[in-house]
């Protein structure tokens, strides 16, 4: 691909993108055979900072920050998946969140190009999201004590997070309790804004049918982490996908990246709305679920989303 025109990045603002374009951290059969080192080599050859940390990446940290420093890479946001409410969920939580807090102390010890500072969650207590499971007929729907038990698990983390100079990041996504524009206004008003931000996923939100332009205006101020996902609007009305689960979805290529001219979202719109260097700061990390074998190869998505940033951030 050619090098595009490239804009003049707006301050405070990196560039990522999450190895799910290589290797599914979902349904980890899906580009299981891509090791870390091609992911890691590709995400730099595109031109990203940094990226969330796939399925398949070694947990020395050490062996870590140094495959990733050899690249000039920094780790966008770890993940922790929280199980409110379930039984004995908030125990388990607890504990993956104090060996992500772990990581990172020793993680930015290291001194990455760019400091870790958002930690994404995401509530899959009665998820169906890895079901093999009508996603349209099966969505969550919490009980009041249900909803409760989550707002209180979420800032009693958050609240631990911030005490270690983190931010927690809530993700809605499809498939789980908390994916629709009422869903996140619930959690938004039941949660404290001093420990509990939200994370803004442009494909999961979009495909709920949500308003993402209306949530960015409403929850400006708790915005602290944006993946940049595309949804392919022909896949989403594919009436043979209709009763379709998630992962089938997925496999026939629901979502895509920035620049890709089959997406539906208007990335021009949402980063207009968004204000990067202004109201926000910090990371856009662009993340697609695909299958590496089903079309384009994996660098070519890259390049592809890296190129569109170039032209409208820099």
């Amino acid at each position: 691909m050619s090098r595009p025109a490239t804009a003049r990045r707006p301050e405070g603002i990196h560039l990522g993108i999450t190895p799910t374009c290589w290797t599914n951290d979902d349904f980890p059969l899906i580009g299981h055979d891509i090791p870390m080192e091609q992911c890691l080599s590709e995400i730099a050859l595109a031109g990203f900072e940094g990226c969330s940390i796939g399925h398949n990446f070694t947990t020395d940290v050490d062996a870590l920050t140094a495959a990733m420093h050899l690249r000039g890479l920094s780790v966008s946001e770890p993940w922790v998946s929280t199980f409110f409410t379930v039984p004995d969920g908030a125990e388990r939580t607890a504990g993956d969140l104090l060996k992500v807090l772990e990581f990172l102390k020793d993680f930015n010890a290291g001194d990455p190009p760019v400091k870790t500072t958002t930690i994404g969650v995401a509530e899959f207590g009665r998820s169906v999201h890895l079901q093999s499971l009508s996603l349209r007929s099966n969505k969550p729907e919490f009980t009041e004590e249900q909803w409760d038990d989550l707002c209180r698990g979420l800032n009693q983390i958050g609240k631990i997070a911030a005490g270690q100079g983190f931010t927690l990041a809530y993700h809605p996504h499809m498939g789980t309790g908390v994916q629709s524009e009422p869903d996140v206004d619930r959690l938004m008003a039941g949660t404290d804004p001093r420990h509990v931000s939200l994370l803004l996923d442009t494909g999961h939100l979009t495909w709920a049918g949500a308003d993402v332009l209306g949530i960015i205006e409403r929850h400006r101020e708790r915005i602290a982490h944006v993946h940049l996902k595309n949804i392919r609007g022909s896949v989403r009305a594919d009436r043979t996908l209709a009763a379709g689960s998630f992962r089938e979805y997925v496999e026939a290529g629901i979502f895509t990246v920035p620049g890709d001219s089959d997406g539906d979202v208007d990335f021009d719109t949402v980063l207009k709305a968004l204000r990067p260097g202004d109201s926000y700061r910090g990371w856009l990390v662009v993340e697609a679920e695909q299958d590496p074998y089903g079309g384009h190869p994996p660098l070519h998505h890259a390049q592809t989303a890296r190129e569109y940033l170039a032209r409208t951030l820099g």
